[in-house]
C-alpha cells in the first residue's frame, strides 16, 4: 500500500458496541443499542434520565453484563469485558458524577488505588507512585501535587485527580459522566481546555450531560436514546436545539416554557428583605417579593446568589437586617422557624443538603412535618407516611418510584421531584429555589417548570436562583441581578416587556447605566 492510499484509509473506530440489550427481570433497559465513536473524537451521549445511558456505560466499564446478543470492538477487535478490570485493560476509563475517592488519602494514593506500587510483597512503594504521578498532573497543568490530601482539594481539583488516574492507566476512551454539575464556571472552562487538549492527542471521550451549552461547545458528534433505545445521531454541522430536543422527548422545545400564569397587580408584598447583611461581604440586600410571582435572582459565580438565599432562610446567620413573611418579621435563629413561619428553602445541594438518600421517598416526604403533625416524640403511623409519599409521587409523576422505594436508587431528575415533594408537604407561602433543575433532563427541567407556574398560579410565590438565564427568562416575571454581594439592578420580564440576556449579563458585569434601585442596567 502506498504512502498516500494509507493516508486516505478511514480510522478504525476506538469504540464499537452493536446491538447491545440488557433487561433487569421484566424491564428491558436497553434495546439493541448501537454506538461508534472514534478516536480523537468527543461523543456525547444524550437522552432523559431513564434513556438507558448509565446501563450503556456500566455494561462499557464492566459493572454489568449485556444480554447474550451483542457485541463490542475495541480499536477493530472483539472485546470481552467481563469485570472493571478488563475494562481497564482494555484502555477505558469512566469518571462518573459521584467521584470514587477516599478523601482521606493522598492524590498518589488516589491514583494507584486498587493496583498500588509494591516494593516486596506487602510494602507500598509510595515514593515510586508519587514520581510517576508527578508528570501526569504537570501535563494536565495541576496546581497541587501528589503528596496533597484530596479533602484539600476543591471539586474541580478532584475532577481533575480522576483524569491524572486516567491517563495513568493509558486510557485511550474516557467516559465522563455530568462532570461539570458541580463546578464552577472557572473550573468548567479549564476541564474544557483539558478536553480539548485530550482530543488533539487521539483520546476518545464519551461525553454525557443535560446541559446543552455544554453539548455544542465540546462534541463531535451526538448520539441519543429514548426509552432504551437509540433513536439518531448528530454531526457537529446538524447540532440545533430544536432537532436535538425532539429526538430526546419527542416534542419540539418551544412547548417548555409556556408560561401560563402572570401574577395580578401587587398588592402586599408577601416577603420582605430588607437590608440583610451577613457582615462579611454580602448586602445590604433589599427587595419584596409578591404572592404569584416568581422573581429570579442572576449573577456571575461568586456574586452572592446562594449566600442571600441562606441569609433569608435563617440557615446561616444574619448581621443586620430583617426578612419578614405576611407582614411578620422571621425569627432567623433556625430554618425551622422559617419553614414553621411558610418559608422554605431548596438547597442547590440536594444529594449532600437535601435528601437522605438511605431513607425511602415516603420517609423524605415526610420528615418536615414530623415535630407538627407526629404524636409524642414526632411520630407518625407509618400507614400515614406511606399515603404521604404515594400522594406526592403521583402529584409530581415521581417515575419508577413507590413510597418504600429508596431515594438514592432514583434517577437525579426523580431525587428532584422528591425534595420538591418534602418541601410542598409543609404549605409554604413562600418558596426559595436554587438551582433547582441542576443535573437533571431535558424533560424533568420542563415538568419543574410547569409545577413552579402551577404553584404561582396557586397564590404562591417564589425566588428562583439559576445560572441558566434561559431558564430565568422562561419563567421570572421579573430578576434580580446580584454582583459582589449586593442586587446591581432588576430586569422587568413581562409579555409586553422581555427581559434579555444582554441586559442581564450587563448588570453582571457592571457595564450598565445606574437603575433606580442603585444598580445598573
Amino acid at each position: 500500500m502506498t504512502a498516500t492510499a494509507a493516508m486516505t484509509q478511514p480510522a478504525t473506530p476506538r469504540l464499537v458496541m452493536h446491538n447491545i440489550s440488557k433487561t433487569f427481570g421484566p424491564i428491558r433497559a436497553l434495546q439493541d443499542v448501537s454506538l461508534t465513536v472514534m478516536p480523537g473524537e468527543v461523543h456525547a451521549l444524550m437522552g432523559e434520565n431513564g434513556a438507558g445511558k448509565s446501563t450503556l456505560m456500566r455494561i462499557l466499564a464492566g459493572a454489568i453484563h449485556a444480554d447474550a446478543d451483542g457485541r463490542i470492538e475495541i480499536d477493530g477487535r472483539p472485546a470481552q469485558i467481563a469485570g472493571p478490570r478488563d475494562a481497564r485493560d482494555l484502555g477505558i476509563a469512566v469518571i462518573y458524577q459521584e467521584l470514587s475517592q477516599s478523601p482521606n488519602l493522598t492524590v498518589a494514593e488516589n491514583m494507584f488505588l486498587g493496583r498500588e506500587r509494591r516494593r516486596g510483597p506487602f510494602m507500598t512503594d509510595r515514593a515510586r507512585q508519587r514520581r510517576e504521578c508527578a508528570p501526569v498532573l504537570a501535563r494536565l497543568g495541576a496546581d497541587f501535587g501528589p503528596d496533597t490530601l484530596v479533602m484539600n482539594l476543591s471539586l474541580g481539583q478532584r475532577q481533575l485527580v480522576e483524569i491524572a488516574r486516567a491517563l495513568l492507566q493509558d486510557a485511550r476512551l474516557i467516559v465522563m459522566d455530568e462532570p461539570t454539575t458541580a463546578l464552577s464556571e472557572r473550573e468548567s472552562e479549564h476541564l474544557f481546555t483539558l478536553i480539548d487538549g485530550l482530543r488533539a492527542e487521539g483520546i476518545a471521550i464519551i461525553y454525557i450531560s443535560h446541559r446543552m451549552e455544554e453539548v455544542y461547545r465540546l462534541a463531535d458528534s451526538v448520539s441519543v436514546l429514548r426509552d432504551g433505545r437509540y433513536v439518531g445521531g448528530l454531526s457537529r454541522a446538524e447540532l440545533d436545539a430544536e432537532r436535538l430536543v425532539s429526538m430526546m422527548v419527542g416534542r419540539e422545545i418551544s412547548g417548555f416554557y409556556q408560561k401560563q400564569h402572570r401574577p395580578a397587580p401587587h398588592e402586599a408584598a408577601v416577603l420582605e428583605v430588607r437590608d440583610l447583611t451577613d457582615g462579611d461581604g454580602i448586602g445590604p440586600v433589599s427587595f419584596d417579593l409578591f404572592a404569584g410571582e416568581v422573581v429570579g435572582i442572576s449573577g456571575l459565580v461568586g456574586s452572592g446568589r446562594t449566600e442571600v438565599a441562606r441569609l433569608i432562610y435563617g440557615a446561616d446567620p444574619a448581621r443586620g437586617g430583617s426578612v419578614s413573611l405576611g407582614g411578620t418579621e422571621l425569627d432567623h435563629r433556625r430554618p425551622r422557624s422559617s419553614l414553621d413561619a411558610g418559608l422554605a428553602y431548596l438547597t442547590e445541594d440536594r444529594k449532600g443538603n437535601g435528601l437522605f438518600l438511605d431513607m425511602t421517598v415516603a420517609e423524605n416526604t415526610a420528615i418536615s412535618v414530623l415535630h407538627r403533625r407526629g404524636g409524642p416524640g414526632g411520630v407518625l403511623p407509618p400507614a400515614t407516611v406511606t399515603d404521604m409519599g404515594r400522594a406526592r409521587i403521583a402529584e409530581l409523576d415521581v417515575r419508577g418510584a413507590g413510597p418504600a422505594t429508596r431515594v438514592g436508587n432514583l434517577s437525579g431528575g426523580n431525587q428532584q421531584k422528591v425534595l420538591l415533594g418534602r418541601l410542598l408537604e409543609t404549605a409554604p407561602q413562600v418558596l426559595i429555589l436554587d438551582e433547582p433543575t441542576r443535573g437533571v433532563d431535558i424533560g424533568a427541567k420542563s415538568e419543574i417548570y410547569s409545577l413552579i407556574d402551577r404553584l404561582t398560579a396557586s397564590g404562591m410565590a417564589v425566588l428562583m436562583i439559576s445560572s441558566e438565564l434561559t431558564e430565568l427568562l422562561g419563567t421570572a416575571d421579573r430578576i434580580l441581578v446580584m454582583r459582589d454581594g449586593r442586587i446591581a439592578g432588576e430586569v422587568p420580564n413581562t409579555a409586553t416587556n422581555p427581559a434579555t440576556q444582554e441586559a442581564i449579563m450587563r448588570l453582571s458585569a457592571g457595564t450598565g447605566a445606574q437603575t433606580k434601585n442603585g444598580g445598573q442596567a
